[in-house]
């Protein structure tokens, strides 16, 4: 049976899974020398998706210029107030897709990095009951064939949020609190990709144990999405991430999480 945080409240599970995000940067501090090589993967990525956002703040202007052509005759007051919010849906769609997309894309190019940071972290635990032995290759196939999987995803949450984004006020208030929930939650399955492909497990078997306890992990999850919006914050804390994933991997399998 899968183990529950102590407190039995949604709100309480939540901060539980927040809390998974600051005891991965505590074992971090504790291992620099492992932790500083998955930084790497992490710089290597940003410098592309950085390159990609600033591109897209350069364009966004014409962009959404291209997609508003009914506002063409309007007044220059209402035609420039539905434009900033076509940017800002513009905007708030990269964000989430280069947050999801980045953390994928990191995972494959450092994925030797971040299985051994994720096999340190269950060492210290007590070792990985039920796991399976699996060669280089095959494992980094199946890593890269889930990662793409939930890009689309993110693609197709994506685009009804960029609709919605539309809506003045709600498309400012609203929307940004559903995309960082849809991405803390495609976090959350990304970056426990590791201790639970380590057991054998793939996608939909990280989706069934998550979501035992939703609340835990989009609080894990969350977390890192904020903190993965943080200039240099991704870079620095995945590593992190990665260890407070496998903490909340065997959260959520019913392992115990406390140090021997």
């Amino acid at each position: 049976m899968t183990a529950r945080p102590r407190s039995t409240s949604a709100v309480g599970r939540f901060l539980s899974g927040v809390g998974l995000l600051l005891r991965g940067l505590g074992l971090y501090v504790r291992s620099p020398g492992l932790m500083l090589l998955g930084v790497l993967p992490a710089l290597i990525s940003a410098v592309l998706f950085v390159t990609a956002f600033v591109l897209l703040a350069y364009v966004v202007d014409d962009l959404a210029a291209l997609v508003t052509p009914f506002a063409d005759d309007w007044s220059s007051t209402a035609r420039s107030l539905v434009r900033v919010i076509a940017g800002l849906a513009f905007l708030g769609l990269g964000g989430l897709l280069a947050v999801v997309g980045f953390t994928a894309v990191t995972l494959v190019i450092g994925d030797p990095f971040y299985e051994k940071i994720s096999e340190r972290v269950e060492e210290r635990l007590g070792g990985t009951p039920g796991g399976v032995e699996l060669s280089f290759w095959p494992s980094l196939r199946r890593s890269a064939v889930d990662s793409l999987k939930l890009v689309g995803l993110s693609v197709l949450v994506g685009i009804p949020l960029f609709v919605a984004g539309f809506v003045p006020v709600v498309g400012q208030t609203v929307v940004p609190v559903i995309g960082a929930a849809v991405g803390g939650w495609l976090l959350a399955l990304e970056l426990t990709g590791a201790a639970f492909s380590r057991r054998g497990r793939r996608l939909p078997d990280r989706r069934a144990a998550l979501r035992s306890d939703r609340p835990m992990a989009l609080g894990f999850g969350v977390a890192v999405f904020v903190c993965f919006l943080i200039p240099f914050g991704a870079v620095l804390l995945m590593p992190a991430a990665v260890a407070g994933a496998t903490l909340l991997a065997r959260r959520s399998l019913g392992l115990p999480i406390e140090e021997r």
